[in-house]
This record gives C-alpha cells, sequence and structure tokens, in this order.
C-alpha cells in the first residue's frame, strides 16, 4: 500500500474539504472517487463501512469517517491530520460567512448560488445512497429493516432519532436471533 505522508494525507483532507458542500452526507462518492478510484489506498468496501459507522456516531460525519481512513492509512497522527485537514476550509467559510451573513441574505446571486448548490448537493446524496445500496450485505433482514424503518419514517412520521435507535436495536436482534456476528 502507498503510504501517505501526514502532511500530504492534510492536504488530500484538506481539498476534500473545501469541496464537500452539503455536509457529511456527500462525502463518500468523493471520498471514494480520492482514496479508492484515484490513489487505491483503500478498499470500497471497507470505506462503505466507516462511512456507516461514521453516521452512527455523535459528531459531524465528515470529521468521523476521515478520523476512520486518517486511522488506516497512518495511525492516530493520520486521524488527526484527516480531521484537521476535513475541518480547515469550512471552519474559515463559516468564520468569514458568519460576519457577512446579514448581508448576504437578501441577495440575489447569492441565494442563486445556494439553490445551484442545494440541487448539486441532492446529487451527491444520490450517488451516497447508489454506493451504500451497491455495497449492502442485501438479505431478508436487510429488506425487512429498510421497508419497516422507510415505513416508519413516511407513514408513522416516527422522528428519525427514534428510528434510528429502534432499527438498530431491531437489527441486533435480529442478528443475534439469526445467529450472525
Amino acid at each position: 500500500m502507498n503510504k501517505l505522508s501526514l502532511l500530504k494525507l492534510y492536504l488530500i483532507f484538506v481539498k476534500v474539504g473545501a469541496i464537500l458542500l452539503g455536509g457529511g452526507y456527500v462525502i463518500l462518492p468523493i471520498l471514494t472517487d480520492e482514496f479508492v478510484d484515484r490513489r487505491k489506498l483503500v478498499e470500497r468496501d471497507i470505506l462503505v463501512d466507516y462511512y456507516a459507522l461514521s453516521q452512527s456516531l455523535p459528531g459531524i460525519v465528515a470529521a468521523n469517517i476521515s478520523m476512520f481512513l486518517g486511522y488506516k492509512l497512518r495511525g492516530k497522527f493520520g486521524a488527526l491530520a484527516a480531521m484537521l485537514g476535513v475541518i480547515t476550509v469550512p471552519f474559515f467559510c463559516i468564520t468569514i460567512l458568519a460576519s457577512l451573513l446579514a448581508k448576504l441574505v437578501g441577495n440575489t446571486y447569492v441565494n442563486g448560488i445556494f439553490w445551484g448548490v442545494g440541487i448539486a448537493v441532492i446529487a451527491l446524496i444520490m450517488l451516497t445512497v447508489r454506493e451504500i445500496w451497491q455495497n449492502s450485505r442485501r438479505n431478508g433482514f436487510f429488506y425487512l429493516i429498510f421497508l419497516s424503518s422507510l415505513t416508519a419514517l413516511l407513514i408513522f412520521r416516527l422522528p428519525p432519532i427514534e428510528t434510528i435507535i429502534l432499527f438498530t436495536c431491531v437489527g441486533v436482534l435480529l442478528q443475534k436471533l439469526g445467529g450472525k456476528k
């Protein structure tokens, strides 16, 4: 495996953080392109597993997955370099935008930019869903939990956090009953 320097790892994640419009939910296609397809530093299924794990932990998804990936590639310092890299550009952008927010809210051009970015984010989220769907181990348990959780969210309007907790417990219970790890 090609070993990256900590500085190179940091700079790659600075780039990822700079183009990460839409937050951690759209990071999977970007990381897949950068670390699986271009650099061949990690396997696709491992990256998808890191993404799923990152979503199940408290905190920022982008920072969580960056730390997992950085740790895999360079250990504890790699985790730190990756996490700092992915938050560097957003930190400065948020700091600058916060000071200009009142002036920007009514600007037609800014509203147009946000509208266009919003559409691009929807496309990236769809790519993330496709990537996770393709790399999921689909069986009866998968479809049972998927359809039940979708029903709970859309029809019964169960809040997302309660849905996550409920179906995490259901998934663990089904795996336990099925004798799988």
